[in-house]
């Protein structure tokens, strides 16, 4: 059986004889490979290797770190297939799943691509008699990225071109659930002419994250995940002296309006809450039906959900795959007993499911959609992020009932509104405490030159991740003040402090 090694200094590191983790096929719940779990001596090894490499690749012009990702960018194209096949095999969501969470990180190389000018300076001539000042940006140093099992893709490439391109060096904790997307990457890199230690890769559960979130040769640090670990890494790795992204959980809301198109609204919710069984942190969890809209869009949902197609992510047809493991699965089941037992009614019943079609995948971690209707703010199923395909329904009667019930939630990723008026969408975006916002659009995830990130629980510190502010991150300003005087100019010292004139 294979074992996914790391990837340190150009090349795999670790062997048969390293500590390891099984990596399952969800679908069909076999283990299709082991994973190494490495710790503080990987972490060091990779950062050894970051810092000298970085020395050179700092130095290496922008057109030739551009030149890098645009070859890399051509690569993701070519090897779209592959990658997505891989990622199914390993996470569970079907193949067109995954070949758009590619496409969404390649949009992230491409803006890569362009950074040369991004980090152009500015400069003011003459602020002073003979005085001119201008200003660039420089790279940090050795950066980290931890990121989740749901897009061992995408969210990886929200980060590591943007810190290559700038002119970081980059290390990565992938989620071992998950590990074979960030090899293959490696690879992909070094076909694309990035010089060795400039990426590396290191799996492992806790002692690796805690040994990143100490290192002292690691100057930043960027993590996806939940909100309790979140708020694990941001004081650890602030405590350690360290820049912090830190992007945590979701409770992702739509409003549905009375004058919605109720067909439109439910077609996608029911993508939005179901794709990616629900693994998905800008998922539609929660449905705020508002008024006369609630009857018709429950009816509508609930004929919606039971004609999802599941089955295995390879399979022609299949809308949803499994969830990642089994004890999701279970989690995600009893969630829907207890939402029951709390007084949801439970519309759409998932559990249990079995994917007759399939006998390979009897003992997959499968689950059906669920749809719950009458659901409260005190429900655990309003409460928790379940992180499943559970769809849990609100029913309020205004819209600024509606926007109340979002800004009392701890949580504020991403929402969304069905609507066919400006006025209520405007001042539904200008109200609600979310940081993004779609307006007949469920799952709102900005383009590339935007930056990702919300409020509150969901973004733990204040640095979003790619785009403008992803440039920022990794990078740290000089500004430089300079004076030429002629060789007769004899300019006089001051023991004041400096002033213009």
């Amino acid at each position: 059986m294979k074992t996914i090694q790391h990837w340190i200094d150009g090349a795999a590191h670790g062997g048969a004889a390293s500590r390891t983790t099984p990596v399952f096929n969800p679908a069909t719940g076999e283990e299709r490979a082991r994973v190494a779990l490495g710790g503080s001596a990987e972490v060091d090894a990779a950062v050894a290797a970051a810092s000298r490499a970085f020395e050179t690749w700092s130095e290496t012009s922008v057109s030739r770190r551009t030149q890098v990702m645009f070859a890399f960018r051509q690569l993701l194209v070519e090897h779209e297939e592959e990658l997505g096949r891989l990622i199914s095999a390993e996470h569970g969501k079907t193949i067109d799943d995954a070949r758009g969470e590619i496409v969404r990180g390649r949009e992230v190389v491409e803006f890569a691509c362009g950074l040369g000018d991004v980090l152009k300076g500015s400069f003011s001539d003459q602020v002073s008699n003979g005085v001119d000042v201008h200003d660039f940006r420089q790279p940090l140093g050795v950066v980290a990225g931890i990121t989740p099992f749901n897009f061992p893709a995408m969210v990886p490439l929200w980060m590591h071109p943007i810190a290559l391109a700038t002119g970081n060096t980059f290390l990565l904790k992938p989620s071992e659930r998950d590990p074979s997307a960030a090899e293959f990457v490696a690879g992909l890199y070094r076909r694309a002419g990035l010089p060795d230690g400039v990426f590396n890769v290191v799996h492992g559960g806790k002692e690796a994250v805690d040994a990143i979130l100490t290192h002292p040769g690691i100057e930043a640090v960027s993590f996806v995940g939940s909100t309790p670990v979140a708020r694990y890494v941001h004081e650890s790795a602030t405590r350690a002296g360290k820049r912090v992204q830190a992007l945590g959980g979701a409770k992702n809301h739509a409003v549905v309006l009375p004058d919605a198109d109720l067909e439109f609204a439910a077609n996608h919710l029911t993508a939005g809450a179901y794709g990616s069984a629900g693994e998905r942190c800008m998922a539609v969890s929660v449905a705020v039906a508002v008024g006369a809209a609630a009857d018709g869009l429950v009816e509508v949902l609930a004929r919606k959900a039971r004609e999802v197609k599941v089955g295995p992510g390879d399979a022609p047809g299949t809308e949803m795959g499994p969830l990642v493991t089994r004890d999701a699965r279970e989690r995600v089941e009893n969630a829907v007993g207890t939402a029951a037992a709390q007084g949801a009614t439970v519309v759409v019943d998932g559990r249990g499911l079995k994917v007759d079609d399939h006998p390979e995948c009897a003992d997959g971690f499968f689950t059906g959609p669920s749809l719950l209707d009458h659901v409260t703010p005190e429900m655990d199923a309003y409460k928790e992020e379940l992180f499943g395909p559970v769809l849990a329904v609100v029913r309020v009667d205004t819209l600024d009932e509606a926007i109340a019930l979002i800004n009392a939630n701890p949580y504020g990723n991403g929402t969304a509104l069905f609507t066919a008026s400006g006025e209520a969408a405007r001042r539904f975006q200008r109200r609600v405490k979310v940081g993004m916002i779609g307006v007949n659009v469920p799952v709102p995830v900005p383009m590339s030159y935007y930056s990702f990130g919300g409020w509150k629980d969901s973004l733990i510190g204040d640095s979003p991740i790619h785009g403008p502010e992803g440039v920022r991150f990794y990078t740290r300003p000089k500004v430089v003040t300079t004076r030429w005087p002629r060789p007769a100019q004899q300019a006089d010292a001051g023991f004041t402090f400096p002033t213009s004139s």
